[in-house]
């Protein structure tokens, strides 16, 4: 029968297995103390935590949680890391701290439901950390909300300058108008002098005609006079013969 402090320390491993976004299995045999809390504070910086428990407790933990993939990986002087904030930065911390000491040996992890390899967790690490990645989508979302709001910005300013061109030729018109007018001002003195000269016109053709009339008349009295003066000398001349 398996005592309560066991019992205990299984429940435990579990809840914090549950709650974390991922958890890495790492082997730290050979590794000094101070390297350790060395590793501690690099992955406490990432939000993780590194813990050491005993495998057969942790591989108790696991199979209750139906995890017996990772089972193989919990043996030997291993140690548990954490990750209860971004995944990609505590397998990043973990990678580089195995780089500069390589008595420390990541043999993989658990992300979510699925089991990694040692090479995935290299990938995972590899990845830009999650406020890396939200900045690029917000960035790659605010371009198009930033042409968005210079082509608003801008349609007010060319408004305005479409406006200002109406004010200014709806200025211009009536300088233009009293141009077209000219013309016509210039026509009606032109119209009213013809007014003026048709009466002298018609008056002149009319003394005209009264001269032509006189004249017939005067041509009309000199015929009648010669024709009473021959009219007389026919008469002498039959008083003479007989």
């Amino acid at each position: 029968m398996a005592r309560p402090e066991k019992v205990e320390a299984v429940t435990e491993i579990k809840e914090r297995i549950a709650s974390a976004e991922a958890v890495f299995v790492a082997e730290y045999a050979g590794l000094s103390v101070g390297e350790q809390q060395k590793l501690r504070r690099g992955l406490r910086a990432a939000e993780g935590e590194f813990r050491v428990v005993k495998m057969t407790l942790a591989r108790r933990a696991v199979s209750e949680l139906g995890h017996d993939d990772l089972l193989e990986m919990l043996v030997g002087p291993t140690g548990l890391a954490f990750a209860s904030g971004d995944a990609t930065a505590a397998a990043k911390a973990l990678r580089d701290f195995s780089r500069d000491h390589q008595r420390l040996v990541i043999k993989g992890g658990l992300l979510g439901s699925e089991v990694l390899p040692p090479e995935r967790v290299t990938q995972l690490a590899d990845i830009e950390p999650r406020e890396v990645l939200l900045a690029r989508i917000a960035g790659a979302f605010q371009a198009p909300m930033a042409a968005m709001a210079g082509l608003l910005a801008a349609m007010p300013r060319a408004l305005a300058t479409m406006v200002q061109q109406l004010i200014d030729r709806g200025s211009e018109a009536p300088d233009e108008q009293p141009a077209a007018e000219e013309p016509a001002a210039a026509e009606a003195p032109a119209e009213e002098a013809k007014t003026e000269l048709a009466p002298a016109a018609e008056a002149t053709e009319g003394s005209t005609a009264d001269a032509d009339g006189s004249a017939s008349s005067d041509d009309s009295s000199d015929d009648s006079d010669d024709s009473d003066e021959s009219s007389d000398d026919e008469a002498a001349e039959q008083a003479e013969e007989e």
